[in-house]
């Protein structure tokens, strides 16, 4: 039944299970954003994704259930000094109580339940709290810091199309100044910290700024994969070397 209550429950169960990963890019493949290829991917293989994987197969899940969703488009922040495109995908879910936010495929910062589409009420999710903000046309999603807000993403609610997303998935999957084509990524929330993998960089965050980091090493990096995210990559995969971050786009 298309209730908050059971939105949520899906919501939690995917992002805790189904890892944020670009491995599929770092090897020089962009993802295929069919259905049929999405669920071998991130179900039958028991690989993750990000946002449009995530999304676009969640969004057809909801709607089997008999959920209405809108795809959206949304420009990441997330602590940029410029504007820069619209690269991520998010879902409105209207319910009888409203439309909510659903995004399973956002990565470290992540939501972990959805949340109602209103300005400015603050929702605690486990150790971690959001609030939407209301602009002139747009929504801005935040998440508090130790003692501010950070911008997240900023959305309007014009509908998308699967294919809209295709352009932005080839950008994210192929340019040079995309982080995805230049580094490791893996991310995984739980109900008691987020595990957040940026090359060897391991970060455990278990909220109100209790943060653990580690390195692993080259022999250690497909074993923490496989422990911490779920991730258990075909023997003989090999991940080419890794530059900076710089820039995201």
């Amino acid at each position: 039944m298309p209730t908050a209550g059971v939105l949520a429950d899906l919501h939690l169960a995917h992002t805790t299970h189904v890892p944020f990963e670009n491995v599929e890019v770092l090897l020089g493949t962009t993802p295929k954003l069919d259905l049929d290829r999405l669920q071998a991917k991130l179900v039958r293989s028991r690989r993750g994704g990000y946002c449009f994987e995530h999304n676009l197969l969640f969004a057809a899940v909801l709607e089997e259930v008999g959920f209405r969703v809108t795809r959206l488009a949304a420009r990441v922040w997330n602590g940029a000094s410029r504007r820069r495109p619209r690269t991520h995908m998010l879902l409105r879910v209207d319910l009888a109580d409203g439309p909510w936010l659903a995004d399973f495929g956002f990565g470290g910062d992540g939501l972990l339940h959805p949340l109602p589409l209103i300005d400015g009420r603050q929702t605690l999710q486990f150790a971690w709290a959001y609030r939407l903000a209301r602009g002139s046309g747009t929504w801005m999603l935040q998440s508090r810091g130790v003692d501010t807000w950070a911008d997240l993403y900023e959305f309007s609610e014009e509908p998308q199309d699967p294919v809209d997303y295709e352009p932005a998935n080839h950008f994210v999957a192929t340019h040079p100044s995309s982080p995805f084509t230049r580094m490791l990524r893996a991310h995984r929330p739980t109900p008691d910290a987020r595990f957040i993998l940026r090359g060897h960089d391991l970060t455990t965050d278990h909220g109100g700024g209790r943060v653990e980091k580690r390195t692993a090493s080259e022999g250690e990096l497909f074993d923490m994969l496989d422990r911490t995210f779920g991730l258990r990559l075909p023997a003989g995969t090999r991940l080419p070397d890794q530059s900076p971050e710089g820039a995201e786009p």
